[in-house]
């Protein structure tokens, strides 16, 4: 398959930039773009075709008439390709009678083929089992399991943010340690051929991170996975991210303060305010 064609605009760059603007704008600005993506829902309509491509910042429209291909391309090759195939496109902007953002192709590569047919476009992957053991297909077919991903990224980056700007300094202590410490919980155990010595999975980072402080840094923070070889259940995983931190010269009303500043912070840079739904249940944030 190619490995030569590059895109330049993503969706959600296209339309963030475009939806704005009128067809006949559009049409004057004759504004040539490449994109990349899955190859979602296609409509045949005889000489031409709707495609709905998919990519990393959601999805976009594209155009394609036979006689605006090289020829060949439109019934030996594209009519063939499948629902999943990840395609790279060339053309111009313009939008439909119904106002939709779209790109007239006058290029259409197919960059890799999709060996297996895709879940049902209209109900995404139902199956829960499937769902998390095959992730990758409930990312492709469900877009609330890709915002989720993308949030938790911004959640993590912006927890990071916070605390650095808060003067606390991040590290990384040991995954594996000689006696696990740190809390109440029964370790992973592996085994170490060239000390020929058993290790275990930490269970906390707790114990390295207080000797940290003790060397005189005075504010750190890590976040990193923890294992504790217990039950599994939606509430817990035995493999988990967790945040510590410590902080010198402060007691728990200092803690209360900077977790309320956290969460504060975290949903007003992510959401764009301090109200947070989670089922029925309204949560505010705001500074009380």
């Amino acid at each position: 398959f190619p490995n030569d064609f590059r895109r330049d605009h993503t969706s959600d760059q296209l339309h963030a930039e475009f939806d704005g603007k009128e067809n006949e704008e559009l049409e004057a600005l004759n504004i040539e773009v490449a994109v990349a993506g899955r190859m979602m829902t296609r409509r045949i309509m005889g000489k031409a075709s709707f495609v709905t491509l998919q990519d990393v910042g959601g999805r976009i429209q594209l155009y394609v008439a036979r006689d605006d291909l090289p020829e060949g391309v439109y019934n030996e090759q594209f009519k063939k390709w499948d629902l999943g195939d990840i395609l790279g496109a060339k053309g111009k902007l313009f939008k439909t009678k119904t106002g939709e953002l779209s790109i007239h192709c006058t290029e259409l590569r197919l960059l890799t083929k999709a060996l297996r047919p895709l879940p049902d476009k209209f109900h995404g992957l139902q199956d829960q089992e499937a769902r998390y053991r095959q992730r990758y297909l409930d990312l492709i077919s469900n877009d609330e399991s890709r915002n989720t991903f993308k949030v938790r990224s911004q959640i993590l980056s912006g927890i990071r943010q916070f605390m650095v700007n808060r003067g606390f300094m991040e590290v990384e202590t040991p995954m594996m340690q000689v006696i696990p410490g740190g809390a109440a919980a029964r370790p992973f155990i592996t085994h170490h051929n060239a000390l020929d010595l058993d290790m275990y999975l930490r269970i906390a980072p707790e114990l390295y991170l207080k000797r940290l402080v003790v060397g005189g840094f005075e504010r750190v923070f890590e976040i990193n996975r923890n294992f504790r070889n217990e039950g599994i259940s939606v509430r817990h995983n035995p493999e988990f991210t967790m945040m510590e931190l410590y902080m010198a010269y402060a007691d728990y009303k200092d803690l209360i303060e900077l977790t309320e500043s956290l969460f504060r912070t975290l949903a007003q840079d992510i959401l764009g305010k301090t109200e947070v739904t989670y089922g029925d249940v309204t949560l505010d944030f705001g500074k009380p």
